[in-house]
């Protein structure tokens, strides 16, 4: 139901003379307490923050004083009450308002200090789902949005961040604040109430396990407004979810300039990458342009993985993106520096790489001190025209799926470990994906084509190229085995691989022309293995 709006003279400058705080989040709410009250303004407080205010020997009213009516129920029900919305809630210049309050003697609050019970904080921390639950507040949002409503009259501020600023104008204009202020800060407790409801919301759906819910809320908080996005006249900024996941958006950056889009982009395309590699099995290293592979490889150190992954395209690996399995040890660094780098992420660094690493004052290092688990749940989500797709994150991995070998031709051991490391590679390629591995390292990679033979010949064709610059007698796709994103839709991709010599191939399967495609694997002579689950990547 809409209601009909009032004409209100709305004022620019408004005085303050009481202010109402209730905070979880104590962080200099002392030192503010204090300021206030040395300029005259009345302090109405509840529970411990009246407490904590109250021992610093800052004058203060309680809230159940205000209201003649005691905190109840745990402290549940203490700010829900007439004297308190009110208060937040009439309009000054209107004289109806201004009768209820005399009637009802109901005092004008002219600012509001509240921060929320910490329950992103408490969810993130593993709590049961009592304790979830008696951390969703209520009569905070409740005071934010009446605060926030009626900012023509009420200051509203919700992030200790904002406490100075309000304390400079209040000292320069004589104890008021400007609407310019009490908008902006409106505008900020609604984007806080909003995140926060966003969150209980989507924690139910969790608990519930409700995988797409009606209404579906995606929030974050910025951390970095950037230069521009992808291109120069985008804007762009970096907003962080809350999800408790390593990569770039947890990552300690130690050295280097600011991120940019593309490189945070890049970057947890390369750490989501090589998150596929268990450590404890053998070390890993990616290296991403553009958000695609250009070289991946597994070794017994990362000095020796990042070499052989760089021999699989180095002319593309310039000013790209390397991930690490592993912490960044110092032979390692030396290798790396050898070309030029934007970022290198890693769970860690030891001392002495960290300093080889500091000769190159533009290199980004970032540490995350963890990797993310490439078979956890999550939710991916991106924007169309007018709208926004969802789904859950591609969390399949090699080791849960059943392989089976449809050829006569039986893969040995070796063809095996290469094809389930090629397949876990094209997960993170985009889509027509063609990788070709041999000996734990890709030797050739094709990505985002319309065709998928396009994207085999890309790959042979890199290879070629890549042996020609290192001088190798032939191109390391001979001999190689293949991985395919998705089913082979005919026979042609698969032919264009054999050409450049492979001799095993995995694949989803599950293509009209299965048959036609495994007959030409049979007639070559080669080993195909089916996974029966495919890796689009759009």
């Amino acid at each position: 139901m809409s209601v009909n709006p009032k004409s209100h003279s709305i004022p620019d400058i408004v005085e303050v003379k009481r202010a109402l705080i209730s905070v979880s989040d104590k962080t200099g709410i002392i030192e503010f307490a204090k300021a206030l009250n040395n300029m005259g303004i009345e302090l109405v407080s509840t529970g411990g923050t009246a407490k904590a205010i109250a021992e610093a020997g800052i004058a203060v009213r309680d809230v159940s004083d205000l209201t003649g009516f005691p905190e109840i129920m745990d402290g549940r029900v203490k700010t829900l009450h007439p004297a308190v919305h009110g208060g937040l809630l009439a309009v000054r210049t209107d004289k109806e308002h201004q009768k209820a309050m005399a009637d009802q003697k109901i005092g004008e609050i002219d600012m509001a200090v509240i921060n929320l019970y910490p329950f992103e904080e408490t969810i993130a921390a593993g709590a049961g789902y009592d304790a979830a639950v008696e951390n969703i507040d209520i009569g905070g949002p409740a005071m934010i949005r009446a605060s926030a409503k009626n900012h023509g009259f009420v200051t509203v501020i919700t992030d200790p961040g904002d406490y100075q600023e309000v304390l400079e104008q209040l000292e320069s204009s004589h104890g008021k604040t400007s609407l310019n202020l009490r908008k902006r800060l409106a505008h900020k407790a609604f984007a806080r109430t909003a995140a926060y409801d966003a969150a209980i919301s989507n924690w139910f759906a969790d608990e519930t396990g409700t995988g797409m819910p009606l209404h579906r809320a995606v929030v974050g908080t910025l951390t970095q407004e950037m230069r521009y996005g992808e291109n120069p006249h985008q804007q762009a900024g970096f907003y962080k979810t809350g999800e408790q996941r390593p990569g770039v958006a947890t990552a300690i950056q130690l050295q280097g300039k600011q991120l940019s889009y593309n490189n945070i982009n890049d970057t947890d395309a390369a750490f989501e990458l090589v998150a596929e590699f268990n450590p404890a099995d053998s070390a890993a290293v990616a290296i991403i342009k553009h958000a695609n592979p250009c070289g991946v490889a597994l070794a017994d150190n990362l000095e020796e993985a990042y070499k052989n992954a760089l021999s699989c395209d180095p002319v593309s690996a310039f000013g790209g993106i390397i991930a690490l399995n592993r912490p960044l040890d110092a032979a390692a660094a030396t290798a790396m520096s050898g070309i030029f780098t934007e970022v290198i992420i890693a769970p860690d660094a030891d001392e002495e790489a960290r300093q080889i690493i500091a000769a190159k004052k533009n290199l980004r290092l970032l540490v995350t001190g963890g990797l993310p688990d490439p078979s956890a749940p999550g939710l991916s989500v991106k924007t169309v025209a007018g709208g926004l797709l969802a789904q859950g994150r591609d969390n399949r991995i090699v080791e849960d799926l059943e392989l089976k070998v449809v050829t006569k031709k039986q893969p040995d051991q070796a063809q095996m470990a290469d094809m389930r490391f090629a397949f876990r590679v094209a997960k993170h390629v985009k889509s027509n994906a063609i990788v070709y591995a041999r000996d734990g390292a890709t030797v050739g990679i094709g990505a985002g084509q319309m065709s998928r033979v396009d994207s085999s010949r890309i790959a042979a064709r890199k290879a070629i190229d890549a042996a020609e610059a290192a001088g190798w007698p032939e191109p390391k796709t001979m001999g190689s085995v293949v991985a395919s994103d998705a089913f082979f839709p005919f026979a042609d991709g698969l032919l264009s691989a054999i050409e450049a010599g492979a001799t095993a191939v995995i694949q989803p399967g599950g293509s009209m022309r299965d048959e036609e495609v495994v007959a030409a694997a049979d007639e070559a002579g080669i080993a195909m293995v089916f996974t029966g689950t495919r890796h689009f990547r759009h």
